[in-house]
C-alpha cells in the first residue's frame, strides 16, 4: 500500500500510486465544479463589463463581441488538445495544466494594454475553457458511487450557473468602485489555490489506471489513433444532440439582458439581480432533476425538463408584472438547466473510457460553435416580432428539437466506466 493522506480503504496501488476508490471522490467533484465555476466566471464577467471595457480602447459594443466569438472559436480546439492529453496521461495532470493557465489568462486579461493583444488573450482563454469541461467531468464522474453520479453531474454542471453568479456579484458590488480589470485579477487567486489543492488533494481517475493503463501497454500509437476514429459516429451524434442543447441554453441565456433592457428598460443593477435569480433556478434544476435522473432514466429526465420549460416559457417571455417575470426567469433555467445537469452523465456513460476524456469535452465545443448563431437568430426575428416573441419562439422549437434528439440517443443509465 501505497503512502497516502487518505486512509487504506481509500486507496490502492496498481504501481502508478495512490488512486482514489469510491470514498476518495468528494475532492474530485470539488476539482471539477470549481474549475467549471471559475471558467464561467471569466466568460461572463466579459459580457458584464464589454462596454466599459469598448469604451477604453476605443471600440464599439460590435468590436468587443469579437472577444466573447473568439473565446468561443478556440474551445474545440482546448477540448482537443487537453481531452487528448486526459486520454493519454490521465485526467488529473491535465486539469492542473489546465486551471494554472487559466490562472495567467486572468493576469493577461487584467493587464491588456490594447485591444488587439485582449484578442489575443481571449483566444488563449477559449483554448483553456474548452478544456476543463471534459477533462473535469471524466475525472469527477469515473471515481464516483454509481447511485451519486446523476447528482454529481448536476452539481459540476451547474458550476456555470454559480460562475456567471458570481460574475453578477462581482459585477454589482465592485465595478463602480474598481472598474472592470481588478475584476480579473481577482479570479486568478481562486484558480492558483485549487492547482495546489488538486496537486496535494486530487487522485487520479481508478478507472483509467485501470482501463487505459491496459490499453496502452497492448497497442501501438498507430493502434491508439485508429481506435480514437473508430468512434466517429458517435461524435458526430454527440454534436448534433448537444447543438441542441446549446442552442436551448444560449437561447434562453444570451439575449435575456439585452430583452431586459430593451422591453423592460432595467438598469444593469436590476439585470444582474435577474441573473442572480435565473442562476438559482439553474442550481436547483441541475441538482434536482441531476438526482432524478439516476431513478428515472437520463433521456425520460432530460424530455420532464423540456417539457416544463414549454410550459413556462409564457411567464418568461410574455409575463405581465416585475414578480411573474422573475418567477418566469427562475422556472425557465430551473428546466433548462435541469436538463443540463444530466448531460455530464450522460455523455460521460455513452463515450469509451479510451476517449472520455477527448469526445464529450470536444462534441459539447464544437456544437457551442454551432449555437452561437444564436445571438444573430433571435434579433432578426426580434425586428420583426419584438424580442419576447422572438424568444419564445426559439425557446419551443429547440425545446422540441432538443428532446427529439434526447430521445434517439441511447441509455446507458448506470453501466461500469470500465465496460
Amino acid at each position: 500500500m501505497a503512502n497516502s493522506d487518505l486512509t487504506p480503504t481509500e486507496v490502492f496501488d496498481n504501481g502508478a500510486g495512490p488512486v482514489q476508490t469510491m470514498k476518495g471522490h468528494v475532492p474530485s467533484v470539488i476539482a471539477g465544479f470549481s474549475g467549471w465555476t471559475l471558467d464561467s466566471f471569466d466568460f461572463f464577467l466579459v459580457v458584464f463589463c464589454l462596454t466599459s471595457m469598448a469604451k477604453e480602447f476605443g471600440k464599439s459594443d460590435k468590436d468587443m463581441a469579437l472577444a466573447l466569438t473568439m473565446t468561443l472559436l478556440f474551445r474545440p480546439v482546448g477540448a482537443f488538445i487537453f481531452g487528448m492529453m486526459a486520454d493519454r496521461l490521465g485526467r488529473r495532470m491535465p486539469l492542473m495544466v489546465n486551471i494554472g493557465f487559466f490562472a495567467v489568462a486572468e493576469i493577461m486579461t487584467a493587464l491588456s494594454p490594447n485591444y488587439w493583444t485582449l484578442m489575443v488573450v481571449r483566444a488563449v482563454f477559449g483554448i483553456v475553457m474548452g478544456g476543463n469541461w471534459g477533462v473535469s467531468t471524466s475525472l469527477a464522474l469515473e471515481g464516483a458511487p454509481v447511485s451519486k453520479r446523476g447528482v454529481i453531474s448536476g452539481l459540476l454542471q451547474e458550476g456555470y450557473a454559480a460562475g456567471n453568479m458570481l460574475a453578477a456579484i462581482s459585477f454589482l458590488f465592485l465595478f463602480n468602485k474598481l472598474g472592470w480589470r481588478p475584476l480579473f485579477f481577482l479570479g486568478s487567486l481562486p484558480a492558483i489555490l485549487l492547482v495546489l489543492f488538486i496537486r496535494f488533494k486530487v487522485r487520479e481517475s481508478p478507472v483509467w489506471i485501470s482501463s487505459v493503463q491496459k490499453i496502452k501497454k497492448t497497442l501501438t500509437r498507430a493502434e491508439k489513433n485508429r481506435e480514437i476514429l473508430s468512434h466517429w459516429k458517435l461524435f458526430a451524434f454527440l454534436v448534433a444532440f448537444m447543438t441542441m442543447m446549446l442552442f436551448a441554453s444560449h437561447g434562453t441565456q444570451d439575449m435575456y439582458p439585452t430583452f431586459l433592457q430593451r422591453q423592460w428598460h432595467f438598469t444593469p443593477q436590476q439585470r444582474s439581480v435577474f441573473t442572480l435569480v435565473g442562476g438559482a433556478g439553474a442550481i436547483f434544476g441541475g441538482l434536482l432533476f441531476g438526482h432524478l435522473s439516476s431513478t428515472w432514466g437520463r433521456r425520460r429526465t432530460i424530455i420532464i425538463a423540456f417539457v416544463i420549460g414549454l410550459i413556462v416559457i409564457w411567464p418568461w417571455a410574455f409575463a405581465s408584472s416585475k414578480a411573474v417575470l422573475m418567477l418566469g426567469v427562475f422556472l425557465i433555467q430551473f428546466a433548462v438547466q435541469g436538463a443540463w445537469g444530466i448531460v455530464p452523465v450522460h455523455l460521460a456513460e455513452l463515450s469509451p473510457t479510451s476517449v472520455r476524456g477527448l469526445l464529450p469535452g470536444l462534441a459539447y465545443q464544437t456544437a457551442g460553435i454551432i449555437a452561437s448563431s444564436v445571438v444573430y437568430i433571435e434579433p432578426y426575428i426580434a425586428e420583426k416580432r419584438g424580442y419576447g416573441s422572438a424568444m419564445a419562439i426559439v425557446a419551443a422549437v429547440v425545446f422540441i428539437l432538443a428532446s427529439i434528439m434526447t430521445a434517439l440517443s441511447k441509455e446507458r443509465r448506470g453501466e461500469s466506466f470500465e465496460n
